[in-house]
C-alpha cells in the first residue's frame, strides 16, 4: 500500500452542522361578538399582546368591522398560551370573546 492511500484512509473527521428549521408560526385571532365591549378587547390587546393603545384600538376596530383580526403571530406554545389567557380573562369578566389560532 502506498503512503498516499494510507493517509487518505485516515483523514480528518469533520462534523456536519445540522441546519435548524425555524418553528412554524401561528396567528392568534380574535373573533367579534355582540356582547364583548370594545374597551375590554383593547385592554386584552394591551395586557396579553403588549400592544400600544393606538395599535390596540386599530386591531379592535378591524375585528369589529371584519369579524376577525390578528392579535399577534407566535410560535405554537406561545400562541396556545395567549389563546388560553384571553379566553380565561373573558370568562372571568363574563364575556363570550372567542380567541383561536391558526398556522400562519
Amino acid at each position: 500500500m502506498s503512503r498516499r492511500e494510507t493517509e487518505s484512509d485516515h483523514g480528518l473527521i469533520t462534523e456536519t452542522k445540522k441546519k435548524l428549521k425555524k418553528p412554524p408560526l401561528y396567528k392568534v385571532l380574535l373573533h367579534n361578538d355582540d356582547y364583548t365591549t370594545k374597551e375590554f378587547v383593547v385592554q386584552v390587546l394591551q395586557y396579553v399582546f403588549h400592544k400600544e393603545s393606538t395599535e390596540a384600538v386599530q386591531i379592535m376596530l378591524h375585528v369589529h368591522k371584519k369579524g376577525i383580526g390578528v392579535a399577534g403571530v407566535y410560535t405554537y406554545e406561545i400562541a396556545e398560551t395567549k389563546v388560553t389567557l384571553v379566553e380565561n380573562l373573558a370568562r372571568q369578566h363574563e364575556y363570550p370573546l372567542k380567541c383561536t389560532m391558526e398556522e400562519a
